[in-house]
């Protein structure tokens, strides 16, 4: 990418260890660029600025920092891009505290086009990343790039789901752009980098720690038209970052679950304090407003699997986790019989052991 001349002194302003989002943004309503901001004397930016921020502004450990920034700047596909620049976020600057600078891998473009947040539980179940991935999948296709947070479970389903759509995904890191967390969607990560967009406000190295990932949710909210929670237990993640959107005024929606799954209990508090009930990705889109769509095929929760073989084991399974106690008790079948066919299920594709002696039906797409 072509660099912002000031483009050092904007990474020697967010690198300095002790000078907060909010100390930066007063030096920069009090001064103007950072240009101007560095070339105050410390007694004008000592008002506004710790002592131990001036100490360590002019630092070697920072301007080793700045030029290892520089350096990965230059690479393919590398970008920096601060508050100034004409590819920042219109977005995000709608929120009350974006990011003076931001990180990013891949396609640049996808930060100018309108997206949509997909967020729910690391500990999915079988159809919610189902329903995560065919949501993303079909909203995509409608023109909204995908917006999770790499996370394990409906994240990932999302940013699978965005990428399989035409209009692709961003994941937004809790980490520094270059710092893969969770290992294990180190795949998935490469693709998002390839097809997508990795975004990060956190400096490059920066490792996972537990204040980054509230920080990294407003980013997700504040990125998107709305936020869909898929699955989420009381005390989830995702429900900040559905509070987030709120309080960002972006649409927040939910998908409702069975009354008896923990994962459900967040999703329908959302629905209670006036989250919109979504039973397809049509309902999403009829409520962004100012938003046209695209051509998309429309896909539902309860329809997701119409094209599953059924059996009448399956007919009584329903969509939610059974046990096999309660699938003896509505089939009118012997334990024996409902474990021997659970197994052939299971075999087939068709049925997926859960934790706690539960099953659970897949449905379309769940099959990988």
């Amino acid at each position: 990418m072509t660099q912002d001349p000031g483009l050092a002194s904007w990474l020697q302003l967010t690198l300095t260890p002790g000078l907060g989002a909010a100390a930066l943004r007063g030096l920069l309503k009090q001064f103007g660029l950072p240009q101007e901001i560095l070339a105050r004397k410390r007694a004008e930016l000592a008002s506004l600025t710790p002592a131990a921020a001036l100490d360590a502004l002019y630092s070697e450990a920072v301007r080793s920092a700045v030029a290892h920034a520089l350096e990965w700047s230059r690479q393919p596909g590398h970008h920096v891009v601060t508050l100034a620049d004409e590819s920042y976020p219109g977005a995000l600057l709608e929120i009350p505290d974006p990011p003076a600078l931001l990180y990013a891998i891949g396609r640049l473009e996808l930060l100018q086009r309108p997206a949509f947040a997909i967020v729910g539980s690391r500990n999915a179940t079988a159809q919610g990343e189902s329903n995560a991935e065919s949501f993303a999948q079909a909203l995509s296709n409608a023109g909204l790039v995908i917006v999770s947070g790499l996370a394990v479970g409906i994240d990932a389903a999302a940013h699978r789901g965005g990428l399989a759509g035409a209009a692709s995904t961003i994941a937004v890191l809790g980490t520094g752009v270059d710092v893969i967390y969770p290992r294990r969607n180190a795949e998935l990560a490469r693709a998002v980098a390839g097809r997508g967009l990795l975004l990060s406000e956190f400096p490059l190295g920066s490792n996972p720690t537990a204040h980054n990932f509230p920080r990294r949710n407003r980013l997700i909210s504040g990125l998107a038209r709305g936020c869909l929670v898929v699955e989420a237990a009381l005390a989830s993640g995702s429900l900040i970052t559905a509070r987030a959107a709120a309080d960002q005024g972006r649409e927040v929606f939910a998908i409702p679950g069975s009354i008896h799954s923990p994962l459900s209990k967040g999703c329908h508090a959302l629905i209670k304090s006036g989250a919109k009930l979504v039973e397809s990705a049509e309902d999403v889109l009829s409520e962004l407003a100012g938003f046209r769509p695209s051509g998309y095929a429309s896909t539902t929760a309860a329809e997701a699997g119409s094209n599953a073989r059924d059996t009448a084991l399956l007919a009584h399974m329903g969509h939610d986790p059974v046990d096999v106690d309660s699938l003896c008790l509505r089939a009118g079948m012997s334990a024996e019989q409902v474990s021997s066919e659970l197994l052939r299920l299971e075999l087939a594709g068709q049925v997926a052991a859960l934790p706690g002696g539960l099953y659970q039906r897949l449905e379309k797409g769940q099959r990988r």
